[in-house]
């Protein structure tokens, strides 16, 4: 794994995916926005629908969307935002919106609550995927024309979105999963936990449900970003790993128009190195 020794200097030559070397978390953060801004100004301006997939996980975008959008009165009536993934309860049903690990709030605290009424779309254009009907996404993306844009965040063990890895399938299979609830892997529940939940790793929930990797490969931009000190290893595995359903970000490699954002902090050598 001569991958996790590339200096500073040399991470991006030769990558297999494109890396966008940033300063702060901050510039991170917003050029996700600026992506977000400029897809929507496109499809204003072709008159068609802007389809974007979200995560929460990296939120620090979301503050700098909702200013721009605020600041220019940019119309999002037109707009469906599909968000990856959320946390489940022991029946396999969505946390309640008060839970503070759900995505479902904090999307509406953070964008759909922050943003003026007569800009805001439809709520049935706020799309998450739903336990009991793990095929609408799909559905939906297929009678708009398809997914402009996917900004996502890189897990630890390389999955996006919550497509934990799967190292028993073929990177053909993994890449076409589609919408599904699954367990959540030891690895993401002590990061997750780490991160946001305070150490609660008793706490943290087993289940979810995410979209699948056949969605999010089939958005024609896809944009990751990555800012922990962790990512250091895993942004070089995605960059610089074989392609496999052991590492998900790995498939990224295949797409033609993904790119990973990264910090300094992430561009320096992982610490063992």
């Amino acid at each position: 794994m001569d991958f996790f020794k590339i200096p500073p200097q040399d991470l991006g030559k030769g990558a297999k995916v494109p890396l966008r070397k940033m300063g702060e978390p901050g510039e991170v953060f917003y050029e996700l926005a600026l992506e977000m801004i400029r897809t929507i100004e496109e499809s204003t301006r072709d008159k068609r629908p802007a389809v974007l997939i979200l995560p929460v996980g990296p939120v620090g975008q979301y503050p700098i969307f909702v200013r721009l959008v605020m600041e220019r009165r940019i119309s999002l009536r037109h707009c469906w935002f599909i968000n990856m993934d959320e946390y489940l309860d022991e029946g396999d049903a969505w946390l309640p919106m008060e839970h503070p690990l759900s995505f479902r709030g904090i999307m509406e605290s953070a964008v759909y609550g922050a943003i003026d009424p007569e800009l805001l779309m439809p709520k049935e254009q706020r799309l998450f995927p739903d336990p009991q009907d793990t095929g609408n996404v799909l559905k939906q993306i297929r009678r708009l024309g398809g997914v402009d844009l996917c900004i996502g965040g890189l897990g630890i063990n390389g999955h996006l979105a919550f497509n934990e890895p799967q190292p028993d399938l073929t990177a053909e299979a993994f890449a076409a999963l589609p919408t599904r609830v699954l367990d959540i892997s030891a690895e993401t529940r002590a990061v997750n936990a780490a991160a946001g939940y305070g150490g609660a790793l008793a706490a943290m929930p087993a289940r979810c449900v995410t979209l699948g990797m056949a969605e999010i490969l089939g958005a024609r931009r896809i944009r990751v970003a990555c800012f922990r000190e962790w990512h250091r290893g895993a942004v070089r595995q995605a960059a610089y790993g074989d392609v496999s359903s052991a590492f998900p970000a790995t498939l990224l490699q295949q797409h033609p128009d993904a790119e990973i954002l990264l910090t300094s902090e992430v561009s320096r050598l992982p610490w063992h190195c």
